[in-house]
């Protein structure tokens, strides 16, 4: 098969996206206004939360999760270090110390017992994440919350869509972040939600991120400096209608997850994505999939390139956070997470998006079978 390019994420527009930005371009107003007011209120009502606050991306959101909750220098946050996305690094940029925990070495999620382990007196929140849009043990982690008495924070910038014994993801923290930025199922450029139950917490959140042009003369007010990190109403038209029709925008996407699924089960070298008992349904972010154990870093590294030889946009899923030049100055070392990184080593992740055809998803597989041969690691069992 010849291909121009197969990319890792390709928007799925249609007509009535393009036509909500023009309208909004051809307004009076394309900064922040009523377009994200009117998207705030459909997201919250969305996830059946209170509350939604738009901020201009996932880390600035959750750097304003943790200044709402009073979190800054001296305290630490359980977190874990594995994820496409670097969202946590606002845990890094608030001035409090990133503590990470391991992860499931099946479903990529923070491990409750792991990050037990972890408590402090120092502790003052726990942030989890729906890696890859599969959602974390919710129950135990909330359970483990309350015991320690710490702040639980959602991090769903991978994950839309996705169910968790019965409820929608986005539904389980004391905050709840999402991401608008490629590549996911929802995309209006750049941006991202955060969704809460709590009037103080949400009045909080949006004092920090902006003010008004009436506002700012207010002696109230003055006293949290703002970061004037608001969605613009074009950004917010485009997820607007989006968001209106998210279930079929997820629905496309999991037909495609259907044709791979049966292609990479014919290729006994990877194991396709897994999904725990506890989760009802799981809209996949990427279409990651993880390489057996005679695979080495090196030889997946060759395979990605292979695939990008054959104009198939891949990457390796994870580069561990605490590997990374910042965490390793605070102390982190290699061999501290082994089953991060013995996950993140061999996880590559292919194109996902509603365009790709049966035809180019069995392109892609194949291409990564061949590649597997190529760099002399022939067939392998995952374990």
């Amino acid at each position: 098969m010849k291909t121009t390019l197969l990319p890792l994420n390709d928007p799925d527009l249609t007509q009535s996206d393009l036509e909500a930005v023009l309208e909004i371009l051809q307004s009076p107003r394309i900064s922040m206004g009523d377009t994200v007011l009117a998207f705030e209120e459909e997201f919250a009502r969305y996830l059946g939360r209170k509350h939604a606050v738009a901020v201009a991306s996932g880390t600035i959101g959750l750097l304003l999760i943790l200044r709402a909750l009073g979190v800054g220098p001296g305290d630490e946050v359980i977190t874990s270090a594995y994820s496409f996305r670097e969202a946590t690094q606002a845990i890094a940029l608030s001035g409090a110390r990133p503590v990470f925990g391991d992860i499931d070495y099946w479903a990529g999620t923070l491990d409750p017992e792991k990050a037990k382990k972890a408590i402090t007196e120092k502790t003052r929140a726990i942030v989890a994440s729906n890696t890859n849009g599969h959602p974390a043990p919710w129950g135990p982690l909330r359970a483990l919350a309350t015991d320690a008495n710490v702040a639980l924070i959602e991090d769903s910038t991978e994950a839309i869509g996705s169910v968790y014994q019965g409820k929608l993801v986005g539904s389980f923290g004391d905050c709840s972040l999402f991401d608008f930025s490629q590549p996911g199922g929802l995309i209006c450029g750049e941006g991202a939600m955060i969704v809460t139950d709590n009037d103080e917490t949400a009045a909080m959140l949006r004092r920090l991120r902006s003010r008004r042009i009436e506002e700012r003369s207010s002696v109230v007010l003055g006293a949290w400096p703002a970061l004037q990190a608001g969605l613009s109403d074009m950004a917010a038209a485009l997820g607007l209608a989006q968001l209106r029709r998210v279930e079929l925008l997820l629905a496309r996407r999991k037909r495609v997850e259907r044709w791979f699924l049966e292609y990479v089960r014919s290729f006994e070298g990877i194991k396709d994505p897994y999904i725990a008992p506890e989760v009802e349904q799981c809209h996949w972010f990427l279409y990651v999939v993880h390489l057996g154990t005679r695979f080495t870093r090196s030889s997946r590294d060759a395979i990605v390139e292979d695939l990008r030889q054959e104009k198939i946009e891949a990457c390796a899923y994870a580069q561990p956070l605490h590997l990374q030049r910042y965490y390793i100055d605070l102390g982190y070392r290699r061999g501290d997470l082994f089953v991060t990184e013995k996950v993140a080593e061999r996880a590559v992740a292919l194109p996902f998006h509603a365009h790709l055809t049966e035809e180019q998803v069995a392109f892609v597989v194949g291409t990564m079978k061949d590649a597997s041969i190529n760099v002399g690691a022939g067939t392998a069992i995952y374990l």
